[in-house]
C-alpha cells in the first residue's frame, strides 16, 4: 500500500487558531461541574494548579513537536523514545482523549441550541453537528483550518464580551459564599474536593496538544508551532480564569454547577431572559463549541491516520481522499462519538451525566499521554542528544519535571475518585493494545518520519 504524506499548508495564525480552538469549548461548559465538586474557591485552587501543569507541559511538549513534526504527535515521540510499547500506549491514550471529547462537546452544542429551541432534542442536534463537521474536515485541511481560525476569533471575542456584560453584576461575596466544597471554611472535604475536581479543571485546557497532530501540515513547523503554542496557552489561561471568576460572582453559583450551558445562565441572571445580549451569547457562544468540536475531529483523524500508517491500525484508515484528507479516519471517530451520544440516558457511570463521564474518560487519556510524552522528552535528551531541536524546553529539566510530577498527581487523584471510569479506560487500553497487536502481526510497520 502506498501512503501519501499530508500536505503542508498551515501558518502560525492557523496553528494558533487550531491550538486555541481545540480547547476553547472548555471555557463555555464542562468546567462548572468542578464547582459542584470543589466549590468556587476550591476549584480556583485546582484550576491554578492545572494551569501551571499545562504551561510547563506546553513549553516542554513544543520541543518534541518541532523536533519530530509528525501527524501522530505523542504517538510518534513515544514510538521513537520507547519503541512499540511506548508508542502504542501514547497512541491509544491520545485516541481515547480525542474520540471521547467530541461527544461531550456535541451534547453541549445541543444544550445551547435547546436554549433557543426548547423542542429540539439535544441528541439530534449533536448528531447533526457530527455530520456537518466531519464533512467539512473531509473537504480539505486548508478550508477546515481557515474555518477554525474564524470561529476561534469569534469565540474569544464572545468570552471577552461575556465578561464585560456580567461585570456590573459581579459580587465577590457571591463568588466566595460556600466556596470550599459548599462550606465557608477550608477543611478536609475542601481538600478532597480540590483533587476530585481535577478532570474539570483539565477540561479548561484539554486538547491544546492536538495542534501537534497538524505538524506535518504546518509550513516551517520549527518556527510556526512554538509561536502558536506559546500564544495559545497564554490566551487560554487568561480566558479560563476570567470566565470562571466572573460567572461565579453574578449570583448563586450552585445553580450553574452540573449544567451544560453555564454562561447563558450566568448572563441571564444579569440581563434577563429576553435581552439581546442573552441571544447573542447563545448564538455566538456556539462558535466556541464548534471551534473545539471541529478542531478535535481534525485531531482524532490524524491520530487514526498516523497509527494506521505505522501499521498499528488497519491500513484502510491511512487512505487519503481526493481532498488529501484521511476521510476514513474522520468517519471512524464519528461512529464512536455518535454511538456515545445515543447511549445518553441508557448508561449511568458513578451517577455522572453523559457529558461529565465523557469529559472524565477523555481526561484519563490526556493525562496518560502527558506522562508518556514528558518521559519521552527526558529519554530522547539522553538517547538522541544530537537530534535537531530548534526549540528547547526552557528550564530543563525543572520545567518538564514540574509538568511530569503534576500530571502524575492528577492521574493518582483521578483514579482515586473515578474507579469505575478508570476501569473502563483500562479495558479500552487493553482491548486497543490487543487489536494493535493483531494488526501488526499481519503486516509490516512503516517507519515513523523523523
Amino acid at each position: 500500500m502506498t501512503v501519501t504524506q499530508l500536505k503542508p499548508t498551515l501558518g502560525t495564525l492557523h496553528l494558533w487558531g487550531l491550538a486555541v480552538g481545540l480547547v476553547i469549548s472548555g471555557e463555555y461548559f464542562g468546567w462548572s461541574y468542578g464547582w459542584g465538586t470543589a466549590g468556587t474557591l476550591g476549584f480556583l485552587v485546582t484550576t491554578l494548579m492545572v494551569a501551571v501543569m499545562y504551561t510547563c507541559f506546553i513549553f516542554s511538549f513544543t520541543e518534541l513537536t518541532t523536533a519530530i513534526p509528525n501527524a501522530g504527535g505523542p504517538f510518534a515521540y513515544s514510538l521513537r523514545a520507547f519503541g512499540v510499547t511506548g508508542g502504542m500506549i501514547a497512541g491509544l491514550a491520545t485516541l481515547i482523549e480525542f474520540v471521547f471529547a467530541p461527544p461531550a462537546i456535541a451534547m453541549a452544542i445541543g444544550a445551547y441550541l435547546n436554549v433557543q429551541y426548547p423542542s429540539l432534542d439535544p441528541r439530534v442536534a449533536a448528531i447533526g453537528a457530527y455530520i456537518v463537521f466531519m464533512t467539512l474536515n473531509i473537504l480539505g485541511v486548508s478550508i477546515a483550518a481557515t474555518f477554525e481560525l474564524v470561529v476561534t476569533v469569534l469565540a474569544v471575542a464572545e468570552l471577552l464580551v461575556f465578561m464585560g456584560v456580567v461585570a456590573p453584576g459581579f459580587s465577590f461575596s457571591n463568588f466566595v459564599l460556600g466556596g470550599w466544597a459548599g462550606s465557608d471554611t477550608f477543611s478536609l472535604p475542601a481538600i478532597s474536593g480540590i483533587f476530585a475536581a481535577i478532570p474539570f479543571a483539565i477540561w479548561f485546557f484539554l486538547a491544546i496538544e492536538g495542534a501537534a497532530m497538524a505538524a506535518e501540515e504546518a509550513k516551517d513547523p520549527k518556527r510556526t508551532i512554538p509561536r502558536a503554542y506559546v500564544a495559545g496557552i497564554l490566551t487560554l489561561v487568561v480566558l479560563a480564569i476570567g470566565v470562571m471568576i466572573f460567572a461565579g460572582g453574578v449570583g448563586d453559583w450552585r445553580a450553574l454547577s452540573n449544567i451544560n450551558d453555564p454562561l447563558p445562565q450566568a448572563m441571564k441572571a444579569v440581563v434577563g431572559n429576553n435581552s439581546n445580549w442573552m441571544h447573542m451569547l447563545v448564538w455566538i457562544g456556539l462558535f466556541g463549541l464548534v471551534a473545539s468540536f471541529h478542531g478535535i475531529i481534525l485531531g482524532y483523524s490524524r491520530q487514526f491516520f498516523a497509527l494506521a500508517r505505522a501499521g498499528f491500525l488497519p491500513p484502510s484508515l491511512a487512505k487519503l481522499s481526493r481532498f488529501q484528507t484521511p476521510h476514513r479516519a474522520i468517519l471512524a471517530g464519528g461512529v464512536v462519538g455518535i454511538l456515545a451520544i445515543l447511549s445518553d440516558g441508557l448508561v449511568n457511570l458513578q451517577g455522572m451525566t453523559l457529558t461529565a463521564a465523557m469529559i472524565t474518560m477523555s481526561v484519563f487519556g490526556a493525562i496518560v499521554m502527558y506522562i508518556v510524552s514528558m518521559l519521552s522528552l527526558f529519554k530522547l535528551r539522553r538517547s538522541e542528544p544530537n537530534l535537531e531541536r530548534s526549540f528547547r524546553a526552557p528550564g530543563y529539566p525543572i520545567v518538564p519535571g514540574i509538568a511530569l510530577v503534576l500530571a502524575v498527581v492528577c492521574l493518582v487523584a483521578m483514579v482515586w475518585f473515578n474507579l469505575v471510569i478508570c476501569g473502563i479506560f483500562l479495558c479500552l487500553m487493553a482491548a486497543g493494545a490487543l487489536f494493535c497487536k493483531v494488526v501488526r502481526s499481519r503486516g509490516a510497520v512503516v517507519a515513523v518520519a523523523s
